[in-house]
């Protein structure tokens, strides 16, 4: 558990002795590509430390497949929108590769968010770098054309070599055919 350890301890000051409880809540799980850890109409009930690997949130069937959100190594995670009001969720997460996750479930979560102020500190600064992450894609959405946000979205070669091309599309909010096209014009230029 030393990557969620230091995970936790680079967003905030916490005693050993915290740490410790806190670790002991958390459970492993391993994941190969293609599985869901969360399937749509589901109720999410755990946060979830990827260790290894990599998943997406996805929405729709077969071909009509739209990811919405992809989360990789070293990130904290949950379906929020289904975890906190207890809602079904309207995605599937899936991994995109073989996943090794430390996840830990609500209740626990809620009563060390009680039990240690550091813990709660950590929640604080997790959830605002999401919610920054989000907004950052809205506006990315609704100001930038399909092929700037292709080129926003090379910066991270990381996720170029790990995501299939289909789910890029999909999450750039376009057709393979037309990312196909934006990819053949860059190439040119």
């Amino acid at each position: 558990m030393k990557e969620l350890s230091d995970f936790i301890k680079s967003k905030t000051t916490i005693e050993e002795t915290t740490l410790q409880a806190i670790l002991s809540k958390f459970k492993i799980k391993k994941v190969k590509k293609g599985d869901l850890i969360l399937k749509r109409g589901q109720i999410a009930y755990q946060y979830f430390y990827i260790k290894s690997g990599a998943l997406r949130f996805f929405y729709g069937e077969g071909d009509q497949q739209l990811t919405a959100w992809v989360v990789f190594q070293d990130e904290f995670f949950a379906e929020i929108s289904s975890l906190s009001p207890q809602k079904p969720t309207r995605f599937n997460i899936e991994a995109i590769e073989n996943a090794e996750l430390f996840y830990i479930d609500k209740p626990d979560m809620e009563k060390l968010y009680k039990q240690f102020p550091a813990w709660q500190e950590f929640g604080r600064i997790t959830w605002e770098a999401m919610a920054v992450r989000m907004i950052d894609q809205i506006i990315s959405f609704q100001t930038l054309s399909a092929e700037e946000r292709y080129l926003e979205f090379l910066a991270n070669s990381e996720l170029m070599q790990r995501v299939p091309v289909k789910q890029i599309a999909s999450y750039l909010g376009i057709t393979p055919n037309a990312l196909s096209r934006i990819r053949k014009n860059i190439k040119k230029i």
